[in-house]
């Protein structure tokens, strides 16, 4: 398939650039697989669609300040950095603009988020073949201890902010966030609320946790025509053994899981397909690419937001809406978009939501 299939006109003004006023406030579409019907609810009706038995899996990934702001030591230029990755205390995988001046050598003086010079350091030590920095930090034991004083939350480029509003710190976070590591909220759970969770347990839902760090390569464009030679990022990942056992019990007695999220659903797939569809406890990496045509073996429902053009998770959401098929799955997702664009549904992680069953 090419890149250019996945395309679609997408008006800016449906860009979603605040959060909705409530968590639960937005829209919700669903789509059903068989045959293709569209219904329109709002997000609080989600829980009407869920079934006594069903696994409720979730990422509970936080999302750290990953944005930091500071200025050449010698030149006084302006750095934007974004962290990536961390490979030790203080080491660092990141992406610099502008890029071109960050050579290996360049010293950046970090700033605080009143925009006042610290004595926290950065010092590019080498470069790769992406354009990325790797920066050794100074001035602290650990930078990752400084970054809710230093950073500010990684919101993605399509939101416009000219400096960060104090509701990202808690809207571009998930109620059930714990573990700190993504730098992109998994966007699908933004949606919940802690009333509609104890809702969702009361209807004898199973809710249950994995982690996967989502990193800032989600947002980065498909280069290639052919979809196939496209290579994901990896990203870590960790599935307990609570939650193991749970999706290896509903799979056996023929109960669904629901994956909140395409991190979700990447982690369980990417799991089942190296232990012939059982979930194990286990810890790892994953880089795994789905699009289309592509075979599901754990998850049967997905509740994820509405992607961009020719974006891997809008190649992801093709495949499942019609699996094992090549070109149904894509046709389904793109004519059910034109019509949430028809009914004005906002796009993208501050947006509203799409149930595929």
């Amino acid at each position: 398939m090419r890149t250019a299939d996945f395309h679609f006109k997408l008006p800016p003004e449906l860009i979603a650039q605040q959060p909705a006023a409530q968590r639960d406030g937005s829209r919700l579409l669903v789509l059903e697989r068989d045959g293709g019907k569209i219904s329109h609810c709002q997000f609080p009706d989600w829980p009407h669609f869920l079934h006594p038995g069903d696994v409720l899996a979730l990422n509970n990934s936080r999302v750290i300040p990953a944005r930091l702001h500071g200025r050449n030591e010698i030149t006084g230029g302006k750095f934007e950095i974004l962290l990536l990755e961390e490979k030790a205390a203080n080491d660092w995988w990141a992406m610099m603009r502008p890029g071109k001046r960050a050579k290996i050598g360049t010293q950046v003086r970090l700033q605080g988020k009143n925009g006042a010079l610290t004595n926290f350091f950065a010092t590019v030590i080498e470069t790769n073949t992406e354009g990325h920095r790797r920066l050794q930090f100074s001035g602290t034991e650990n930078l990752f201890g400084e970054l809710e004083n230093l950073g500010e939350m990684p919101l993605p480029p399509y939101i416009r902010r000219t400096a960060e509003k104090t509701e990202d710190r808690e809207r571009y976070q998930t109620v059930y966030a714990q573990t700190a590591g993504s730098v992109a909220a998994p966007t699908a759970g933004l949606h919940f609320t802690p009333e509609l969770l104890d809702k969702i347990r009361a209807l004898g839902v199973k809710i249950c946790f994995v982690t996967l760090h989502v990193g800032a390569g989600t947002f980065l464009p498909v280069k290639v025509e052919n979809v196939a030679e496209h290579r994901m990022h990896a990203e870590h990942f960790e599935i307990g053994e609570e939650t193991a056992a749970a999706i290896n019990a509903a799979k056996k007695s023929g109960r669904r899981v629901i994956a909140v999220g395409t991190t979700v659903l990447r982690t369980l797939e990417a799991v089942a397909r190296q232990n012939a569809g059982i979930i194990n406890f286990c810890k790892g990496k994953t880089d795994i690419f789905i699009f289309p045509p592509a075979e599901f073996q754990v998850v049967d429902c997905l509740l994820t937001n509405f992607h961009l053009p020719e974006s891997t998770l809008l190649m992801l959401v093709s495949a499942f809406a019609a699996p094992r098929e090549t070109t149904r799955g894509r046709e389904l997702i793109l004519n059910t978009y034109a019509e949430a664009i028809r009914e004005n549904y906002r796009f993208f992680s501050y947006g509203d939501a799409m149930f595929i069953r």
